[in-house]
């Protein structure tokens, strides 16, 4: 699918969904109640309600969206002068110690910190500290 044809579908969900619930009425946070068609009149980023309970929302709709999970074993930042004279066998140090827990990315966001293990002669990631939703909405404030 092209990302045109993705747009469009994408609009159309939108819509759908504004049809919808074009006959409920919205809620503010301070609780009044206003018009859904006044949903119209927000600008991009401005909400008219609250975040819904997770139990509220339909999650079926993102719930086949690939994402890129990576982990971080460690940083460092050098010169490109340095980066030119390697070859194969270099070491380049991380900022990381032995046994210091990994990071756990989805898209580029840290959501947990785990360990190494092996699994069927594959390596895995044990999940051992996961970063809660709240923080992950303070970081990207």
């Amino acid at each position: 699918m092209s990302d045109e044809n993705a747009d469009t579908v994408q609009t159309e969900e939108v819509e759908q969904i504004l049809e919808d619930n074009a006959s409920e009425p919205a809620s503010t946070a301070a609780g009044q109640e206003f018009p859904a068609a006044d949903l119209e009149n927000l600008t991009p980023g401005q909400s008219s309600e609250q975040p819904r309970p997770a139990a509220d929302m339909n999650l079926d709709v993102i719930l086949d969206v690939p994402v890129t999970i990576s982990v971080e074993i460690g940083r460092t930042q050098i010169p490109i002068r340095q980066l030119l004279q390697y070859h194969q066998g270099s070491v380049i140090e991380l900022d990381r110690r032995i046994g210091e827990p990994l990071d756990v990315l989805v898209n580029g966001t840290l959501i947990a910190h785990g360990e190494v293990v092996m699994v069927d002669e594959q390596f895995g990631i044990r999940l051992t500290d996961v970063v809660s939703p709240s923080e992950r909405v303070k970081k990207l404030k």
